[in-house]
């Protein structure tokens, strides 16, 4: 299954001629998975060609309106296209709130229904078939959260040697197994997945804390991540300030990875006084080597997980 990050807004708080607001999607086949939603998604979904007639669940982190008012534009876009899926919004209390006065005010045909969750406990808040999201409690300036997409693990890879060895015929038995079934043969022996299956498979995991100061529950949450998207909005200099507005620094979101045992760490929400990438990469690569700053539109491929 290909899974993909596309970041279609890295900056934090205002936009700027290269960074528009705060939202990244996660890309599976035939579904998107969108984290936060700043203003004028819509018109960078187009330029990423990620499409609006996908199964999507959206995943909002906090109220903050650089990363929810996007949410209005997006829904009266998707109509507008004549969208006819249900759109799934998962979000901080006050999210229903906000969707039902945008539609009590703004006028526009809704052509698509709109299921909302509010989370408020911490957990699994959506689970499918080959995966899950979580919700951990980030600490920033009003009630916050930070999600984790957590693949399942997948069957070992299935050994033919073994099978035919064990006498396994070629057909529905060997797809049983692969699935985790028993199957019984003709001679009465019963054969396990375990007899023919390699170990299994951890499934990817992608973290994005949203905005958040350094807490001990991201890094419970970020536990061997593929792939950690943390809030960097100010550098190691300006870490008071950091602090007040709920925020963290290139020196805290490396710790985090570190302490995670993160495998790939990109910083975003940058504020719009860098102009280029360089000091906050060089102080997270003081602590954490594997670590890029985001930049709108960058993509990353994440491959499946298979043991050594």
């Amino acid at each position: 299954m290909d899974l993909q990050v596309i970041f279609l807004g890295t900056a934090g708080s205002v936009p700027t001629t290269q960074r528009a607001l705060p939202a990244v999607v996660v890309k599976r086949e035939g579904e998107l998975l969108i984290f936060d939603c700043g203003e004028g998604v819509q018109r960078q979904m187009v330029r990423a060609r990620v499409g609006f007639h996908k199964k999507t669940k959206i995943f909002i982190t906090h109220m903050h309106g650089d990363h929810v008012l996007g949410l209005p534009g997006l829904i009266q876009t998707m109509s507008l296209l004549d969208r006819r899926k249900e759109l799934e919004v998962f979000g901080p209390v006050g999210v229903k709130a906000f969707l039902d006065a945008v539609r009590q005010t703004v006028q526009f045909t809704q052509t698509f229904p709109i299921l909302v969750q509010e989370i408020s406990e911490e957990g699994i808040v959506r689970e499918e078939k080959e995966y899950t999201v979580e919700a951990a409690h980030a600490n920033h300036a009003i009630p916050s959260l930070a999600y984790a997409f957590v693949g399942k693990p997948r069957p070992g890879r299935f050994s033919i040697e073994k099978a035919q060895r064990l006498g396994v015929p070629e057909g529905p038995l060997w797809s049983k197994l692969q699935h985790g079934e028993n199957v019984r043969l003709t001679n009465g022996k019963t054969v396990k997945p375990r007899d023919v299956l390699g170990k299994p498979r951890q499934g990817r995991k992608i973290v994005y804390t949203g905005d958040t100061r350094p807490t001990k529950a991201l890094v419970k949450l970020a536990r061997n991540a593929d792939l950690l998207i943390h809030d960097s909005t100010f550098d190691d200099e300006l870490a008071e300030r950091a602090r007040e507005d709920g925020h963290s620094t290139p020196k805290d979101a490396a710790k985090i990875a570190k302490q995670s045992r993160v495998k790939r760490l990109v910083l975003t929400h940058i504020s719009a006084r860098y102009k280029t990438p360089d000091l906050l990469l060089s102080q997270a690569r003081k602590i954490f080597k594997n670590v890029d700053v985001a930049e709108d539109f960058m993509r990353i491929d994440l491959p499946l997980n298979d043991p050594v």
